[in-house]
C-alpha cells in the first residue's frame, strides 16, 4: 500500500511538498507585513477630524458602516497616543458619533460603545446626556450584543443621580436568560456600587438569583458582586460562605473566587483553625483538591498553605497535589506549584522535603522562572550534605537567567549560609566569584549587602570576605559600591590579623579612581593611621601625595587627616628625605583624631545650622571665641529638610508646629523609629457627633510612612472598651500602601478620648505619596460595666465587636507641606528641567478666582508672589500662578500654572511642575483630574 508521500503521479504535489509550499507563503506574508508600514503612523488630528464630519451622512453611515468604523479607530489611536483633544472637539465628535446610532451594523456598534467608554471621562458632563438617551434606547433592544454592551457603557458614565432612570433595567438584565446579558449587569453593578452603594445594595435578590445561573461566567460575577454588597456584614458573609461550600455552586472561577473569601474570613478569624469556622474551611479546602478542575485544585492548595496557625501535618494533602503539578506538561502549572512550594518552604521547609528529587529535576527546566524557583526552594529544604551539590547545579545556571532572578538566588544563599554556618567558606566562596562575572548594579549590591550580612553574624568569614570584596573593588565599576566597601574596609581592616596587606588595595583606589572613590579610600587610610601606630608613618607618606589632588574634597580630607594625625611635613608631598627615626618621632596624633574614628556628635543639617548661627553671632560677642564642638549654639534638628533645597535657605518650611507633632509621636515607641513628620492634615471625622462611637482621623506624613492618628471617644455608659483599634480595607485592587503597625487604644471608658495608630508603608511597586482609598472599621472588646460603680458585671474578657467608619482617603496634596520661597525664579531655574512634567487641563469653571481657589486647594501648595489675586486691569487674559511645597522626605517641589477662561472650552489649565524627581512631579500633576 502507498504511502501519503508516494500518492504521485509524478507531477501533482506531495503532502510534504505542500507542507513546505505553505509555510514559504506563511514566511513570505510575515516578511510582507514587517516591511509594510502601520496605516496610522501619519495621523493629523485635524484631517481625521474633518473626515469625520461624514458622521452626519445618515446615507453613508448605513450604506458604508466599513468606512465609519475605520475612523473611530483613527479616532482612538489619536486619543491613545496622547494626543488629547479639547473640550470643543470632544463635543463636536460626541455629536456626529451619536448619529452612527442610525446604523444597525453590529461591528460598528461596537466600534461606537468602544469610543464613547474611551472619551467619556473627558467630556464635558453636560454632553453625556446627549448619548445617554441612545444607550438607553438600546438596553431594550432586542439584540442580546447591544443589550449587554450599553449596560457597560452606561456604568462607565453615569453616577449616582442618573442611576435611579436606568436601575429597573439593570435589575431586569441581571437575572436575563442571556449569559452575556447578565454578566455585563453584574460587572456595571461592581462599578456602580463604588459610587452608589446604597442603590446596588437592593439588587440583593436579583444578585442571589443570577449565581444560580448554569453559566460559569455568571456565577462568578454574581458572587463577586454578592460579596461586595455584604462585606461589611461579617455574620452576612459567613453565612454566605457557608451555603456556598455545600456544592450549590459549579463555576471553577467562582469556586476559586470562594476559596479566596475563605481564606480571607479564616485569617481575620482569632481562632484559626481551632473555630467552627476554621474547621469547616479546611475539610471545604481539603475537598476541593480532588475538584475536576486544575485551577480550583492549585487555589485550594495555595489557600491552605496560607492558613494561619496551621500544622504541618496538615499541610501534606495540598503539598502532594503541587508535588504532582511539578511534574505536569503545562509550565503555567509547574511554575504555580512551585511558587506556592517556594512561600510555604519559608515558614515550614520540612514539610517540602518530599519534593525535593521533583524540584532537582526542575533546575534544568527551559522555563527561567520555574529553575529559580526550584534553585530558591531547594537551598531552603536542602540538608547540609547537599550543599555541594547545590553549589555546582547552581554555578551552571546563574550565567542564564536575568539579573532579578540572580538576586532572589544571592538571597537564598545568605539564607543558607546563615542555616549552616560551617558551609560559609563554600558559600562566601560562591558569592565572590560571582562579583567578578558580568552583572548589573543591583546584582553586585545584593552580593556585597549578604557578604557584610554574613561577616556581621558569622565572625569567621571576616578575613576570607574581606579580601573578597577589597579584590572586587580592583575592577569595580560602581561608585557607590566601591565607597561602601571602602567604608567597611576602614572599620574592619584595622582589626584583622594582618592589616597592612589591605593598604595597596585601599591606596590604589587613590591612583586610579575617580574624584568619589578616591576621597572615600583617603578617609579609610586615615581611619588605618589612627588606629595602627605601626602603619601611622606609612600612611602619612600616601596622604601627603594627595595634598595636591586635583578634587577639592580629597585635597580637603588628606589635610585634615594628617592635621589630626600630628603630621609635622603636611606641607610636602613625601618625606622621603627624612631619617626614619626622625618621620616616627614626630607622629604624635592630636587627641581630635578620634573625629577620624567617631560619627559627629551633630547630623550634617544640625551642624550647618548650628555653624551659621555661631558666624551671626560671632560679630556681637567675643571674636576669639574657638570654634568646637563644645562652643557651638544648640539648634533644633529639623532632619531632612534642612538638605533637600537646592543652594540654600530659599525655600523656608513651615515646621514649628510639626516639630510639636513629631516629637509627640515620638512619645509611642512603636513610633520613634519613623523620622520627623513631613506635613499633617486636619482631623477627618470618621462617624457622626451623636453616634455611641466617635472617631476622628489625623494623617501624618513622613519619608517613607503614613501615620494615622485616630481619636476615639466611648459615650457609652456601661460599656468599657478594651484595645480598640482601626482596620483598613483597600477599595481598589492595587495595593498602595501595606499595614506595618498598629498601636492600640488599651482602655477607654465612657466619656473619655484615647488614641490609636496605624503605620502605612508604601509599596515598592508603586510611588510614594499615590492617591489611595480604604474602608475603616473600628474593632474593639466590649466589658459590660455598672455605670455608676465601674465594676464589671459581665465577663472580664468581654465580647468582640467591630463598629463601620467612613472611608479613609489619602490624597496626594497630603503629603505636601507648604512652604515660603524667597525668590521663586532663582529656586525654579536650579531644578533640573529634564524632571519636568507639563501637561494641559480642562476645567469646569467659569469664574477665574474659583478656578485658581480649586487648583491651590487640590494640589496642597503655597501660592508665592501673590500671584493667587487676580489682576483686575488685565481680566480676560490668562493668569499665572505659581506654587510652592516640600514633598515628604524634604523634596521640593514647584509649579508654574496658567490659566484663561474660554467662553466654549471652559477654564484652561496649563501647569508644569518641577522637582528633583521626575515621578514626584508627576503625581502631583496627575492630581487634577
Amino acid at each position: 500500500m502507498l504511502s501519503a508521500d508516494q500518492v504521485d503521479d509524478g507531477g501533482g504535489l506531495s503532502i510534504s511538498s505542500m507542507v513546505k509550499e505553505i509555510q514559504g507563503l506563511k514566511d513570505k506574508f510575515k516578511r510582507e507585513d514587517s516591511d509594510s508600514p502601520s496605516p496610522f503612523a501619519d495621523l493629523e488630528k485635524a484631517t481625521v477630524l474633518q473626515e469625520c464630519r461624514v458622521f452626519s451622512d445618515s446615507k453613508v453611515v448605513t450604506e458604508s458602516p466599513r468606512k465609519c468604523s475605520q475612523l473611530i479607530t483613527k479616532l482612538l489611536h489619536i486619543v491613545t497616543q496622547g494626543d488629547a483633544m479639547s473640550s470643543s472637539e470632544v463635543t463636536e465628535v460626541f455629536f456626529g458619533v451619536t448619529k452612527l446610532f442610525q446604523s444597525s451594523d453590529a461591528s460598528l456598534r461596537r466600534m461606537i460603545y468602544f469610543f464613547i467608554k474611551e472619551v467619556a471621562e473627558t467630556c464635558n458632563p453636560d454632553d453625556i446626556i446627549i448619548v445617554t438617551s441612545s444607550l438607553t434606547k438600546d438596553m431594550n433592544s432586542k439584540e442580546d450584543l447591544f443589550r449587554a454592551n450599553s449596560i457597560r457603557v452606561l456604568a462607565k458614565m453615569i453616577d449616582s443621580t442618573m442611576l435611579g432612570a436606568i436601575e429597573r433595567y439593570i435589575k431586569q438584565a441581571i437575572v436575563d436568560k442571556n449569559v452575556m446579558v447578565a454578566s455585563s449587569a453584574l460587572v456595571a453593578g461592581a462599578h456602580l456600587i463604588r459610587g452608589s452603594p446604597d442603590v446596588v445594595r437592593r439588587w440583593v435578590n436579583e444578585v442571589q438569583e443570577a449565581l444560580n445561573s448554569p453559566s460559569d461566567m455568571v456565577q462568578f460575577h454574581a458572587l463577586s458582586l454578592l460579596y461586595e454588597i455584604k462585606q461589611r456584614d461579617r455574620l452576612a458573609i459567613s453565612k454566605l460562605v457557608a451555603q456556598l461550600t455545600r456544592g450549590s455552586i459549579s463555576s471553577p472561577l467562582a469556586t476559586c473566587l470562594l476559596i479566596r473569601y475563605i481564606t480571607t474570613i479564616v485569617s481575620s478569624d482569632s481562632g484559626a483553625l481551632t473555630s467552627a469556622t476554621g474547621r469547616a474551611a479546611y475539610q471545604f479546602l481539603e475537598l476541593s483538591l480532588r475538584h475536576r478542575s486544575e485551577a480550583v485544585i492549585y487555589e485550594a492548595a495555595k489557600a491552605l498553605c496560607s492558613l494561619p496557625g496551621i500544622e504541618e501535618r496538615d499541610l501534606g494533602p495540598a503539598v502532594a497535589v503541587l508535588q504532582l503539578f511539578l511534574s505536569s506538561p503545562k509550565s503555567s502549572l509547574r511554575l504555580a506549584a512551585m511558587r506556592a512550594l517556594s512561600t510555604v518552604a519559608i515558614a515550614k521547609p520540612a514539610a517540602v522535603i518530599k519534593c525535593n528529587d521533583d524540584m532537582e529535576s526542575l533546575i534544568t527546566d527551559s522555563n527561567r522562572s520555574i529553575a529559580t524557583f526550584a534553585i530558591t526552594t531547594l537551598l531552603k529544604t536542602g540538608s547540609e550534605s547537599s550543599v555541594d551539590r547545590l553549589m555546582k547545579q547552581i554555578s551552571s545556571f546563574m550565567n542564564e537567567i536575568a539579573d532579578e532572578f540572580k538576586i532572589v538566588v544571592v538571597t537564598a544563599i545568605r539564607e543558607l549560609c546563615l542555616k549552616y554556618p560551617l558551609k560559609h567558606r563554600i558559600l562566601v566562596g560562591f558569592l565572590a566569584n560571582f562579583l567578578r562575572e558580568e552583572g548589573g548594579f543591583d546584582f553586585k549590591k545584593a552580593i556585597v549587602d549578604a557578604i557584610i550580612a554574613l561577616m556581621c553574624v558569622i565572625p569567621e568569614t571576616k578575613e576570607s570576605s574581606l579580601f573578597h570584596l577589597c579584590e572586587f573593588i580592583e575592577d569595580c565599576e560602581f561608585t557607590a559600591l566601591s565607597t561602601q566597601i571602602l567604608h567597611l574596609v576602614g572599620v574592619v581592616g584595622p582589626t584583622t590579623i594582618a592589616p597592612a596587606r589591605y593598604i595597596r588595595f585601599v591606596y590604589n583606589r587613590v591612583i586610579l579612581e575617580n574624584a568619589a572613590v578616591r576621597a572615600a579610600a583617603i578617609t579609610t587610610l586615615s581611619k588605618f593611621a589612627a588606629q595602627l601606630p605601626a602603619l601611622r608613618v606609612s600612611v602619612s607618606v600616601l596622604l601627603r601625595r594627595s595634598l595636591r589632588d586635583e578634587d577639592d574634597e580629597v585635597r580637603d580630607r588628606a589635610t585634615l587627616a594628617l592635621r589630626l594625625l600630628g603630621d609635622k611635613n603636611k606641607d610636602r608631598p613625601s618625606s622621603s628625605d627624612l631619617p626614619l627615626d626622625s618621620r616616627s618621632s614626630e607622629q604624635a596624633p592630636l587627641p581630635e583624631v578620634q573625629l577620624l574614628l567617631e560619627p559627629l556628635a551633630l547630623p550634617f543639617p544640625q551642624l550647618e545650622l548650628a555653624l551659621r548661627q555661631f558666624e551671626a553671632t560671632r560679630g556681637h560677642e567675643d571674636d576669639d571665641i574657638a570654634l568646637t564642638l563644645a562652643t557651638l549654639p544648640a539648634v533644633k534638628d529639623h532632619g531632612p529638610r534642612a538638605q533637600t533645597i537646592v543652594g540654600s535657605t530659599d525655600l523656608v518650611p513651615q515646621m514649628s508646629a510639626l516639630n510639636d507633632i513629631s516629637a509627640e509621636l515620638h512619645k509611642v515607641p512603636e513610633l520613634a523609629a519613623l523620622g520627623p513628620v513631613y506635613s499633617s492634615t486636619t482631623p477627618l471625622e470618621l462617624t457622626e457627633a451623636e453616634t455611641e462611637y466617635v472617631v476622628s482621623c489625623v494623617k501624618h506624613m513622613m519619608a517613607s510612612h503614613v501615620v494615622l492618628e485616630f481619636a476615639i471617644t466611648n459615650t457609652i455608659s456601661d460599656q468599657l472598651l478594651l484595645d480598640a483599634c482601626v482596620s483598613l480595607e483597600p477599595v481598589d485592587s492595587a495595593e498602595t500602601y501595606d499595614v506595618v503597625a498598629s498601636v492600640t487604644a488599651p482602655v477607654l471608658r465612657c466619656g473619655s478620648t484615647a488614641r490609636a495608630w496605624l503605620v502605612l508603608e508604601g509599596d515598592p511597586e508603586s510611588v510614594f505619596g499615590t492617591a489611595a482609598h480604604f474602608m475603616a472599621e473600628l474593632k474593639f472588646r466590649v466589658v459590660e460595666i455598672d455605670p455608676t460603680s465601674g465594676e464589671i458585671e459581665d465577663h472580664q474578657d468581654g465580647f468582640r465587636e467591630e463598629y463601620p467608619l467612613e472611608d479613609i482617603e489619602i490624597a496626594t496634596a497630603d503629603f505636601i507641606a507648604k512652604a515660603n520661597i524667597v525668590d521663586f525664579r532663582k529656586v525654579w531655574d536650579s531644578l533640573d528641567k529634564d524632571q519636568e512634567v507639563l501637561q494641559r487641563f480642562s476645567l469646569n469653571f467659569k469664574d477665574m478666582q474659583t478656578a485658581i481657589d480649586e487648583v491651590i486647594s487640590c494640589l496642597g501648595m503655597q501660592s508665592e508672589d501673590n500671584t493667587d489675586v487676580i489682576d483686575n486691569s488685565n481680566l480676560g487674559s490668562p493668569h499665572t500662578l505659581h506654587l510652592s511645597g516640600l514633598f515628604a522626605g524634604g523634596i521640593c517641589i514647584l509649579a508654574r500654572a496658567q490659566l484663561q477662561i474660554d467662553d466654549k472650552a471652559g477654564c484652561v489649565l496649563k501647569i508644569a511642575v518641577r522637582s528633583s524627581q521626575h515621578k514626584i512631579s508627576q503625581l502631583l500633576s496627575d492630581c487634577i483630574k
